[in-house]
């Protein structure tokens, strides 16, 4: 098993996780296919909206991914509850680079991301996205110190698809 680590990230670093966000809508894309969101800006790269509130506001924190050293994808971590109920600590977006996937990496790096901060956690996952769902069902059940998970499905203003919720600690 590689070594994973997952740390916070300051705004001085912003451009590494600016420059893996490109490779993750990359990813994301093919399930917008047919829609009209998402689209390339004139430049050729994905805008960068949804991750600007990582650096301006103190409930979002960004974290790196690491493997044996080198850098494998990030995490966003916010306190937006798409459920509509309560949380301490949401997975709002999570990425490991293709290279590190099937060698539990991501798993690693949710455990340690996880380990960081007890309380009420939350995540959720698009309704199209099914690898991530067994991923997220996976990491969670396998999570030592996880207790009370829930998994719903919603379809509301809120959120579209599976909402997994779970206390750490």
């Amino acid at each position: 098993m590689p070594d994973v680590t997952v740390h916070p990230i300051k705004r001085a670093e912003r451009r590494v996780i600016e420059n893996l966000w490109q490779l993750y809508v990359h990813d994301f894309s093919e399930l917008w296919a047919g829609e009209t969101r998402a689209e390339l800006d004139p430049d050729g790269r994905w805008g960068l909206e949804p991750i600007r509130e990582y650096w301006a506001d103190a409930n979002c924190t960004p974290h790196l991914i690491r493997v044996d050293g080198h850098l494998a994808g990030f995490a966003l971590i916010n306190k937006t509850a798409h459920s509509g109920r309560s949380c301490d600590w949401s997975v709002a977006e999570f990425f490991v680079v293709r290279k590190h996937r099937t060698a539990g990496a991501g798993r690693a790096a949710a455990h340690a991301l996880f380990a960081t901060r007890p309380g009420q956690w939350e995540a959720t996952i698009a309704r199209k996205n099914l690898r991530a769902l067994s991923f997220w069902r996976g990491a969670v059940a396998s999570c030592p110190g996880v207790s009370d998970v829930e998994e719903t499905d919603q379809s509301d203003s809120h959120w579209n698809g599976p909402v997994l919720r779970f206390r750490v600690g």
